[in-house]
């Protein structure tokens, strides 16, 4: 393999500029919430590409890059991606789901009607790469699940920053999305970002705004 000697181009912060940068994203993330209710309101596709190429530049296993974004603005696939959806999320809340998860789930007051999916102006389908296929020959690829998490949130964090709010939304199983977006067998759903503006009497819940402290999350050796 023929490696090249490049300069890395990292700004040349001075520690206080770097502590005052950290300080300003975590202000910024910290604001970052779930939201349900979108505006049907337009939103550039430049803002969505560049922040599925801010995913793209995740560290992943040997480089293979083990993801695939599908974006989708179609209004008749996002019907067809709500109607396969709520198939599954109906079986979870009659059938799959623990007491327990339901117990949990009460305060956000979701149900099996996922009309969001058909609001939002911009779903992003996250596919993960099991194996990769070169000259007809299957490549295996490594790390995939923490490769795709990474990725999945440098793009949370990238529209975030944007100005635009998010869903995670993980309906189980989630196979209808290969047949809906024709996606070959070796890629499997990770995720489907629900992405626009928040509604103006948009509503979370007050448990939402409670973090876990510095002290509850860290280990210091």
């Amino acid at each position: 393999m023929d490696f090249i000697t490049k300069k890395l181009d990292f700004s040349n912060q001075t520690m206080k500029e770097m502590e005052l940068n950290s300080k300003k994203f975590y202000n910024l993330i910290k604001k970052r919430r779930s939201v349900r209710d979108f505006k049907k309101e337009n939103i550039n596709f430049d803002v969505i590409k560049n922040a599925v190429l801010a995913a793209g530049t995740a560290p992943n296993g040997a480089n293979l890059q083990p993801w695939h974004f599908v974006i989708i603005k179609n209004k008749s696939i996002k019907k067809k991606i709500r109607f396969a959806a709520e198939i599954e999320e109906a079986d979870f809340y009659e059938n799959k789901a623990p007491k327990e998860w339901l117990e949990a789930l009460k305060p956000l007051g979701t149900d099996k009607n996922k009309l969001f999916l058909e609001e939002a102006p911009y779903l992003i389908a996250i596919f993960e790469k099991k194996y990769s296929l070169k000259n007809k020959k299957k490549v295996k690829n490594y790390y995939v699940k923490e490769s795709v998490g990474i990725a999945t949130g440098i793009l949370i964090s990238c529209l975030h920053f944007s100005g635009l709010s998010m869903l995670t939304h993980t309906p189980s199983p989630m196979n209808f999305l290969n047949q809906i977006l024709k996606r070959p067998n070796n890629e499997k759903p990770f995720v489907l970002l629900v992405v626009g503006k928040p509604k103006d009497n948009c509503k979370i819940p007050v448990f939402a705004e409670k973090k876990k402290a510095f002290s509850k999350i860290i280990t210091i050796f």
